[in-house]
């Protein structure tokens, strides 16, 4: 499978990242196969969780070969390649480095760059992301949306990310979002992997439902 069909057919199947913040390595491997159960097919362990290139390493190990996994929160260009080191394939970052963005693709991973204003979302469509993350969706209304996804290339793939939750979604996919990131809502630290699930069940019936 080559590169962009694999980002692809894991963004077709469900256009939702779930992000592990704080997760440990004891305990991803439960979470991450219940959710990968009820669809999801993006995982990201951002690089501030315990151990998280230890909990990529096991991700990689245990989840099906239809799901992309990889980091998030990645800062620089060594830390990219460590989570390249670790078996990830996907790099998320909060911000529009495209130095980090170039080395990544270079690397034959995927990677969602951060982005606040249509500068930087042209930016690292231009140096090949896989999809731009408007971040924080806090303060990057539907509206705001509306704005870049009238300018920026249908072809690029606008992911809100902070603070979603299954009753917010349908607002920023009539304004063009393409799918979401997803933090506390789906995850946080001291959820069992059973909680996780019911979560990642509401968030998919809710896509579904759009």
């Amino acid at each position: 499978m080559s590169q962009t069909s694999s980002f692809e057919s894991a963004f077709k199947a469900l256009p939702l990242v779930a992000i592990l913040r704080g997760v440990r390595p004891d305990e991803v491997e439960a979470i991450a196969l219940g959710m990968y159960e009820e669809g999801f097919r993006l995982i990201e362990v951002p690089m501030n969780s315990p151990q998280a290139l230890d909990s990529i390493a096991r991700l990689a190990a245990c989840l099906p070969a239809d799901a992309l996994l990889g980091a998030g929160t990645v800062l620089s260009v060594d830390a990219a390649r460590k989570v390249k080191d670790a078996g990830g394939r996907l790099i998320v970052m909060p911000h529009a480095d495209t130095a980090v963005v170039r080395a990544a693709k270079a690397d034959g991973m995927f990677c969602v760059p951060g982005a606040a204003t249509p500068t930087e979302a042209f930016a690292c469509a231009a140096a090949g992301a896989d999809a731009v993350k408007l971040f924080p969706a806090e303060l990057i209304t539907p509206q705001i949306v509306k704005a870049i996804r009238a300018v920026i290339p249908t072809s690029v793939h606008l992911l809100p990310v902070g603070g979603v939750t299954p009753k917010t979604m349908a607002p920023y996919v009539q304004a063009g979002a393409s799918g979401f990131g997803l933090g506390s809502a789906l995850y946080a630290p001291g959820y069992t992997a059973a909680a996780v699930a019911e979560r990642a069940r509401a968030f998919v019936q809710a896509w579904r439902a759009l």
